[in-house]
């Protein structure tokens, strides 16, 4: 079976192509693979959406203090350098990167990697997809990802080189360590 491989002007032309289908169908929540599949996220349900509220309130209230990125929430799509146009639940992006960017890539998906993500499950996700995403995260640069579970619990703490943390329950806080200078966030809050 051919499969075609993407050149980096095609690779280009593709992104164009999939940002103004984006622009022109912006009821839709989008993503695209390396591979230029286009993925329909499906619309969250109440208690998550109240969720990742309180997880992009929490960010943006840090970084208003902390002056040292910018945040965003789950409606940004960025441009991996793997190709794919992806967008975490909630993430941040240093200021010194941030400023490295044209206003005109500013006004597209960002051609970076966010240097913290956080992907939050509802109950109808499925671990092995969730992981495989964060995982994809800390391939294109990624420093810190976060993968909760409120239902179960559960969090999972992602390093570049580092093997996959697992928190089993919300008792504790978690650091932002030195991506995220001082910012602790405290899981109990998800529903």
């Amino acid at each position: 079976m051919y499969e075609p491989k993407l050149t980096p002007e095609l690779q280009q032309w593709v992104r164009e192509e999939f940002f103004e289908l984006c622009q022109v169908n912006g009821e839709l929540r989008l993503e695209l693979t390396k591979d230029g599949e286009i993925i329909i996220m499906p619309l969250t349900d109440g208690l998550t959406g109240s969720n990742n509220a309180d997880i992009c309130c929490e960010l943006a209230l840090w970084d208003r203090q902390a002056k040292l990125g910018e945040t965003f929430d789950l409606s940004t799509g960025f441009n991996l350098p793997n190709g794919a146009t992806r967008s975490p639940d909630a993430s941040w992006v240093a200021q010194d990167r941030w400023d490295a960017l044209s206003e005109a890539e500013k006004k597209q998906f960002p051609p970076l990697c966010p240097d913290f993500v956080i992907e939050l499950m509802s109950e109808t996700d499925s671990l092995v997809p969730a992981q495989k995403k964060m995982e994809e995260w800390l391939e294109n640069g990624a420093r810190l990802g976060w993968l909760f579970f409120p239902n179960d619990e559960k969090a999972f703490i992602y390093r570049p080189g580092k093997p996959v943390e697992e928190i089993n329950s919300y008792n504790q806080l978690l650091s932002g360590g030195d991506v995220l200078s001082d910012f602790t966030f405290d899981p109990k809050i998800l529903k």
